[in-house]
């Protein structure tokens, strides 16, 4: 059984958490392969809100066993209390999660580094020392999971970055400690106890993933962010650190490309993003802010509020393209209900040299995506009728207004990918599978 993978393939917060909870039934392995505690995914559990940082989203599925690859950097301190809250309320970790040595650890002197550096945090950083942990990983100055488990290496690795960020801004051993906010032994002390804590469930990702493939057993990859934030594929420099996209779960897990079967993208029915950055068919002030607070968008993590604009079909197509999604889950299509207009970007106008209707990327590769490009890019919108009513209790498909449907089948053609579910609410069961027709 080929290894399943969900993405998102808009700017994050596409409601990815919600579908790897779906599609986690039934799975062996559910394994999360990038980013670290910057992720926010929301699920809900009997009627209980959870937003997962870490931990992957089938945690909530008592027969899979989780994974978390050596392409996330991990913060051990959050980590640690993550576990501590789900066991809590009765949610078995610690038998079912295996950590690879290999991830990079996140300490608060990496959370200090952001503070004190050069990331502006309105690009859309969470302020969780992600970026400056992958950054040390580049460098080959890390320290991984393997190092918190050895109290000689991590004193050293510490020892060193307080250097570093000593040296970068100019700060003495009082004025770091207040920068960080605790002191160095403490900082030491603590990370030793989550090292304790999480020893036991350390292992090889690589290998028990490929040997529960081998066995016909049922894999699920979990990402974080959106591929529009891919560190080399996404609206760069309004980014995030990581490789978003399908090769990032050959890296961050360490499995081959052909054992990679399906693909399922997930995307709104309509659009956000966080931060600055170009954002094309971003709406105007005052209705962002009515359809932000009808649709509650608002960061999972940070709580910011988030900038809405409607679904693009020419970014979307793009992202499914480089990911070779097999078929697209859409959320949140009850937050469009009653709105008298919807709207569906299906060109770009205004770009020098090429056809107003060539998506970015698909012009014999003269036309290539940029945050420069976009920035200058107007849509070209399909307009749709709305429809009345609450979708939430539809029961099939076909019971869905036939504004909807239509809404749907445009979206799937423009983006060039077939739709297989589409989510009516934020509970598990409020999902529908799409019929053809």
């Amino acid at each position: 059984m080929a290894i399943e993978v969900v993405l998102g393939c808009q700017w994050g917060d596409e409601g990815k958490g919600k579908v790897v909870q779906l599609l986690a039934q039934g799975a062996d392995w559910v394994a999360r392969f990038q980013g670290g505690a910057n992720a926010g995914h929301t699920i809900f559990v009997g009627g209980r809100r959870l937003i997962l940082h870490q931990i992957p989203s089938g945690i909530v599925e008592p027969r899979a066993r989780c994974a978390i690859g050596n392409g996330v950097v991990l913060d051990p301190l959050a980590l640690a209390e993550e576990i501590a809250g789900l066991e809590a309320i009765g949610i078995e970790v610690r038998p079912r999660l295996t950590i690879s040595p290999f991830a990079h650890l996140v300490t608060p002197l990496h959370k200090a580094a952001e503070r004190l550096g050069r990331q502006d945090r309105a690009i859309g950083t969470t302020g969780r020392g992600i970026g400056p942990a992958y950054a040390e990983k580049a460098s080959r100055s890390g320290l991984r999971v393997e190092d918190l488990l050895d109290p000689g290496r991590l004193g050293e690795g510490l020892d060193a970055l307080r250097l570093r960020l000593r040296s970068e801004h100019g700060l003495g051993d009082a004025a770091l400690d207040e920068a960080v906010g605790s002191g160095r032994e403490d900082i030491r002390s603590r990370l030793e106890a989550a090292g304790r804590t999480l020893a036991p469930l350390v292992g090889d990702v690589s290998a028990l993933l490929l040997e529960s493939d081998d066995r016909g057993e049922r894999i699920l990859c979990e990402g974080a962010q959106g591929a529009l934030l891919d560190i080399d594929h996404g609206t760069y420099p309004f980014v995030t650190s990581s490789s978003t996209t399908i090769g990032g779960v050959c890296t961050g897990l360490g499995i081959p490309p052909r054992r990679i079967g399906r693909v399922v993208g997930v995307v709104k029915a309509y659009a956000t993003r966080v931060g600055l950055g170009p954002f094309p068919t971003e709406m105007e002030p005052g209705e962002a802010d009515r359809f932000r607070e009808r649709a509650g968008e608002y960061g999972a993590t940070t709580g910011r509020p988030r900038r809405c604009g409607w679904y693009d079909a020419l970014l979307a197509r793009r992202c499914c393209r480089i990911n070779g999604v097999d078929e697209l889950f859409v959320t949140k299509l009850d937050v469009l209900g009653g709105i008298g207009r919807l709207r569906l970007a299906v060109a770009y106008e205004g770009r020098p040299g090429e056809a107003p209707d060539a998506p970015p990327g698909e012009a014999g590769g003269r036309d290539w995506l940029s945050s420069m490009r976009l920035e200058r890019a107007r849509p070209r919108y399909r307009d749709f009728p709305g429809w009345r009513g609450d979708l939430q209790a539809a029961a099939r498909f076909e019971s869905l207004p036939p504004e909807a449907r239509a809404y749907l089948a445009a979206l799937s053609a423009e983006t060039g990918v077939p739709i297989g579910h589409v989510s009516i609410g934020p509970g598990r069961d409020q999902v529908l599978a799409v019929t053809a027709g």
